[in-house]
């Protein structure tokens, strides 16, 4: 429902521009002419009061005035006059406006928020303010200002920027490259990046989706776009402001380590989208997403003339993660043949310096056909002795045929060292990505191997709570909420060992003393077991102990333990005179000569919510500088994945004579934390530093935890903390209707793919028709895909399978408008299962998950000759009125609330 009107906005039959005036320089002039000569072949309406003609376009006073009703009014007007504009848009049945107009403010009592109200009271959608405008090849629709208009292609590309989108179309015309369309968003008032996202996932012209972001808004709703485009094509990003201090104030270690866009960096991961950091980048992205398809796997082939060019693309594959290809023995006998015996015989093929057109296509027409590499990456060094040129043809002759032989097609990449233009544009115009340089060509293969990591990645599920470990909620309830209750900020270091306790994460015997009497006599059992101990500053306003010299190592008599606590208290009064302190703590010391020293914790970006951060740990973290963050929630799989970030990552596994860490042992620490992150929103940070972790397991040495009131930070039930919405199975049913059957009810996972195929089976074809209004012949995996892989943020659907079969009976779902106010249901039941009660009971529950979620309305389309849903409907409360644009269908609707009751009343 987030692109609840787009298609008139991006394909309209008619278009109006308010507030175009005659001069040349002007905004409302610009896109006047550009309709114009794009040739868009609807309508164009004008409307300006002042002038009788503008360009040749007869104007009309008011909008009302026009012949026919726009789907789209494009308005370069005064900004004060935007939301009267938008108001009488909306009466008149206007599908969607793109305010180009800047200045319009932000925020309560602003022009901007005045349009916005008007623009909900019909409907309309609104791209803008402050945008470049939008440009639609396959609808020659060029309701911009920009210089250009790109040529159809199957890029998409959302812009928060208009001067990068306008740059786009200009790069795009030298290279050839051809777009599905180009919107630039502005201030996103109403159409946001994620309707965007949702509405070119599903265009069948988009092959790939290019994003250009500043910020994100609604981090909740951006992620559940993002991950639902990521499956099904690439999405590419590129976020400006890296080098931006964090947004966060860091108390903790995590939290200076969790900088703001470390964090969009996670959120990016996390959500299958391919991040790159420049424009360069992202023009290379571009080029290649224009043209091939991601290869299966990570084995390049590279075909050179020079070996020097070619052990650099072999460095630096090897250096982003990429295999250099095996030559089996089977095809070098195969390149015996037709090369000279001087070839380099491995990877890089080194065919010599004086290789000529045939060589290479000899050469090539060997790599396409070995099963042992991926992605072939050909490369030209001029020399005298033959002609670039004629190889280059030769190289695009060989791939033409392969594309044609072959249903997939092996990807090709090629880079022409000294070439002039005319081989780059023939390249182009055969479609294979090309590059000035090895290491563009090597980055782009290494991207498209990424994208489809992340996209495979995309699948998984973490539960809401993992299985390995059973944790004590109430006892760590009973610890935050106490520390809230008086008034503290800051769990005392008891507390934070009672937390940790109850999430089994071990951690060092920890003891308070007041003074040096009562922390010799804590100390005295250790001793007397020939254990050292350690003595620290046990205060709330000092956050690092090391600072003030609050720590003493390798105490080992009661003396000694009493002239600690005396210098240790007498340095933190003096360097931190206004510093509270409580005492000491006092811990036996840790002697593990071989484990190593890491950090983990817990922090909160203001965007994103709650953050994992893992990293090398030790005083000097900061300066190390070695650490990776993720969203939750995690799974063991995600956990791994953020440990392998790091360099110290390494250090895990065995070396020398120091034995690998207990696996799993970290991965799981992750998770833990994670499952206090979703449990305790009141969690503001908790920092680990160091956790020691060797071939015995994990043990935390000093940790702290910062706690505050829990605010709700997205829209709906469950954790409304997390940017990632945990799977729900909380919402698991057992639901008993006709007759005693027993029917579990659960939320929809991605591995139920094969299931749902054997489901479909059972619903008969009139059956199909009447859920999708249209025939259904068959189901892709794509199709079933997009069904089945949803993140329960804006969707739920609830799968129905029987209980002593294990067979899959039914489905119902619910997808949230953009602004979670009302969810649209859709259900579908086996044929031959009607009149026992399913649908009844399925509809209830997704009621019921639609009310606790704070949705206003369900809503849903019905075909009218459909009795038995409509009759359905009726008594559970939906009222049903005629769709005005299909007389065919019926739009029903159940108001939720007594406001939404009485507002449907009225309405």
């Amino acid at each position: 429902m987030s692109t609840y009107r787009l298609s008139n906005l991006l394909s309209p039959a008619a278009v109006a521009v308010i507030g175009a005036s005659p001069r040349p320089a002007s905004l409302g002039r610009a896109v006047l002419d550009n309709l114009r000569n794009a040739g868009f072949k609807g309508e164009i309406g004008v409307v300006n009061p002042r002038y009788p003609e503008i360009g040749g376009f007869k104007t009309v006073r008011a909008l009302a005035e026009l012949s026919f009703v726009p789907d789209l009014i494009v308005i370069t007007a005064p900004s004060r006059t935007v939301a009267k504009i938008v108001a009488e848009a909306g009466e008149r049945g206007v599908a969607g406006a793109i305010i180009i107009s800047a200045e319009m403010g932000r925020g309560k009592g602003s022009y901007a928020e005045a349009a916005n109200r008007a623009a909900r009271k019909s409907g309309i959608r609104l791209i803008g303010p402050n945008c470049l405008g939008i440009m639609v090849p396959s609808s020659n629709l060029n309701a911009s200002f920009a210089a250009h208009m790109p040529r159809r292609g199957n890029l998409a590309l959302i812009s928060q920027s208009g001067a990068i989108a306008a740059g786009m179309v200009d790069w795009a015309a030298v290279k050839n490259i051809g777009f599905s369309g180009i919107v630039s968003i502005g201030d996103q008032l109403d159409v946001d990046i994620a309707d965007m996202l949702d509405f070119y996932a599903a265009d069948i012209e988009t092959r790939a989706i290019l994003l250009y972001i500043e910020a994100v808004t609604d981090a909740r709703k951006f992620m559940s776009a993002a991950r639902a485009a990521a499956r099904v094509k690439p999405v590419v990003v590129v976020k400006s402001g890296r080098m931006a201090h964090g947004a966060m104030a860091a108390e903790t270690h995590t939290g200076a380590l969790a900088g703001a866009d470390a964090v969009y960096g996670a959120a990016f991961r996390r959500a299958g989208m391919l991040r790159v950091f420049d424009l360069r980048e992202l023009f290379d992205c571009a080029e290649t997403l224009g043209r091939v398809s991601a290869p299966r796997g990570k084995r390049v082939a590279i075909l050179t003339n020079g070996g020097g060019i070619g052990v650099l693309a072999v460095d630096r594959l090897a250096e982003l993660g990429g295999i250099p290809a095996t030559l089996s023995k089977d095809i070098c006998d195969k390149l015996d043949a037709v090369l000279p015996p001087s070839w380099s015989g491995s990877n890089p093929i080194d065919i010599t310096g004086d290789a000529d057109a045939e060589r290479y296509a000899a050469s090539l027409e060997v790599l396409l056909a070995d099963p042992d590499n991926d992605a072939i990456l050909v490369m030209n060094v001029q020399t005298a002795m033959t002609s670039s040129a004629e190889i280059a043809k030769a190289v695009i002759r060989v791939v033409g045929e392969e594309r044609v032989r072959r249903s997939f097609f092996k990807p090709v990449f090629a880079v022409w060292v000294g070439a002039d233009d005319t081989v780059t544009k023939a390249f182009d115009a055969a479609s294979i990505p090309n590059y000035l340089t090895e290491d563009d060509a090597v980055r782009s293969i290494i991207n498209l191997v990424r994208y489809r990591e992340a996209a495979q990645l995309l699948t998984e599920v973490p539960p809401s709570l993992p299985k390995e470990f059973d944790p004590d909620t109430e006892a760590a309830r009973l610890v935050i909420e106490k520390a809230l209750r008086e008034g503290r900020s800051w769990l005392d270091p008891i507390e934070v060992g009672a937390l940790f306790a109850a999430y089994q994460i071990p951690m060092v015997p920890t003891l308070a003393a007041a003074d040096a009497d009562e922390a010799v006599a804590w100390a005295e059992p250790f001793l007397a077991q020939g254990v050292t101990v350690v003595v620290k500053v046990m205060s709330r306003d000092i956050t690092h102990k090391s600072d003030v010299g609050g720590v003493v190592l390798n105490l080992t008599s009661a003396d000694a333990v009493r002239t600690a606590v005396g210098e240790i208290l007498a340095r933190a009064a003096k360097l931190r005179p206004k510093a509270r302190l409580e005492g000491v703590i006092v811990q036996p010391m840790i002697i593990r000569r071989k484990s190593r020293e890491l950090t983990v914790g817990i922090a909160d970006d203001p965007t994103f919510g709650p953050v994992i951060a893992f990293g090398h740990g030790g005083t000097g973290v900061e300066m190390i500088d070695d650490r990776a963050l993720a969203l939750p929630p995690l799974d063991l799989p995600l956990a791994d994945s953020l440990i392998a970030r790091t360099r110290v990552s390494k250090l895990l596994q065995a070396y020398r004579d120091v034995p690998a860490v207990k696996d799993g042992a970290v991965a799981l620490t992750l998770v833990k934390l994670s499952q206090i992150a979703a449990d305790f929103p009141e969690i503001h940070e908790l920092d680990i530093n160091p956790l020691l972790a060797d071939e015995g397991g994990v043990v935390a040495i000093d940790a702290r935890v910062l706690v505050r009131k829990a605010e709700r930070k997205f829209a709906g039930l469950g954790n409304s903390t997390f940017a990632v919405k945990p799977y729900p199975s909380e919402w698991q049913r057992h639901l008993v209707v006709k007759d005693g059957w027993r029917v579990l009810a659960r939320p929809l996972r991605p591995d139920d793919e094969p299931a749902i195929h054997e489901f479909l089976k059972h619903v008969t074809p009139e059956d199909l028709r009447l859920r999708f209004f249209a025939a259904m012949k068959e189901f892709s995996h794509a199709f079933i895909a997009r069904l089945t892989q949803i993140d329960y943020a804006r969707a739920m659907a609830f799968v129905a399978i029987d209980e002593a079969t294990g067979e899959t009976l039914g489905v119902v779902r619910i997808h949230s408008d953009s602004i979670y106010e009302s969810g649209e249901y859709a259900i579908l039941l086996r044929s031959d299962l009607k009149g026992k009660g399913l649908g009844w009971a399925l509809m209830k529950l997704i009621i019921e998950y639609a009310r606790a979620e704070g949705l206003k309305f369900v809503c849903g389309q019905v075909l009218r000759e459909n009795a038995a849903m409509l009759g359905m409907c009726r008594q559970l409360g939906f009222e049903a009125k005629t769709d005005y644009s299909e007389p065919d269908i019926l739009n029903v609707t159940l108001p939720l609330t007594d406001e939404s009751a009485r507002a449907a009343a009225k309405s």
